[in-house]
């Protein structure tokens, strides 16, 4: 079943940190989409995170990643690697650059509702 006023044409999979989630979550909502939220973990670092599945039309979307954008950050952490020409395996803590929101769009062929 359609909704009358809007026609569900396109699909965003938002994987956001977790911390982020809820935010990300009440900003979508404030622009009346309706979001699904599936917990999910990183396969990097094997972080929490929340996979984010938005429904909306495509005149939507540019709404929906601004809302994204503001509310899903980057953050610094360090993570322990080894030395390589050290003697030892002397682990040396390394920043990396996590979160955001990694973003796929998908063309939405069909939608019902029961």
């Amino acid at each position: 079943m359609e909704h009358p006023q809007t026609k569900t044409d396109t699909m965003l999979l938002a994987i956001v940190q977790a911390q982020d989630a809820e935010s990300a979550e009440l900003a979508l909502l404030r622009l009346n989409l309706h979001v699904t939220r599936l917990p999910s973990v990183g396969g990097f670092l094997g972080r929490r995170n929340a996979t984010l599945m938005i429904g909306l039309p495509a005149n939507l979307q540019p709404q929906a990643m601004a809302a994204l954008d503001e509310n899903c950050r980057q953050r610094v952490e360090y993570i322990a690697v080894p030395l390589e020409s050290a003697p030892l395996p002397l682990p040396a803590p390394t920043p990396i650059t996590i979160g955001g929101a990694t973003i796929f769009a998908l063309e939405v062929e069909r939608f019902e509702e029961f």
